[in-house]
């Protein structure tokens, strides 16, 4: 049997983010890796060059490339769904968790050490800038969406404010005060 892995990944595509809101446009869980990993390396990149404190940017971007490959399996829980109560939440990190282990047993076994960290990352501070790269895709979307006059994200525009403020990470707040801004800029204005 061919090892689907890979396959399997290039689906990502596939599962829609943001079910349940209105989207101006569609993301889809490989765009959001994607930029994810995007931020999660600039993070790092901040957190060791601006504030001299230990981090690998390429291995914190891998992490973050395959934070959501679980969603293959699983789909795209919304999150007012999955933090609904504490037992939803512990029983669909055992899925992500069952989910992270099949895509695994679809590797040849040569292959399966090197992707069983990038799947299951144990180390807390790779884990950490992954999550504020995380929250830090989905504020980016919705001042995007609003950006784009859809009042629909204002809310969970709000609440994930509230997250990233709440993390006290330096290298998010440099990010927040020196990136942020450009997003509500146009074309133009970036390019000036």
């Amino acid at each position: 049997m061919a090892a689907s892995f890979y396959a399997l990944i290039a689906r990502m595509r596939l599962i829609k983010r943001w079910g349940l809101m209105r989207n101006s446009y569609e993301e889809n869980i490989q765009e959001h890796s994607h930029m994810t990993a995007v931020l999660a390396h600039a993070l790092a990149v901040i957190r060791r060059d601006v504030f001299g404190m230990d981090a690998d940017p390429d291995r914190v971007a891998a992490v973050a490339l395959f934070h959501d490959a679980s969603e293959i399996i699983t789909g795209d829980m919304p999150t007012p769904v999955k933090y609904y109560n504490p037992e939803i939440m512990q029983a669909y990190k055992q899925v992500e968790h069952l989910a992270g282990q099949k895509l695994l047993e679809l590797l040849p076994d040569e292959l399966t050490g090197s992707y069983k960290e990038l799947l299951d990352c144990r180390d807390e501070n790779i884990k950490r800038l992954v999550k504020a790269a995380d929250k830090l895709s989905a504020y980016i979307k919705c001042v995007e969406e609003r950006k784009a006059g859809n009042e629909e994200f204002k809310s969970a525009e709000m609440q994930i404010k509230k997250i990233l403020d709440s993390l006290d990470m330096p290298e998010v707040k440099y990010f927040m005060e020196k990136f942020m801004p450009a997003f509500g800029m146009s074309l133009d204005e970036l390019t000036l």
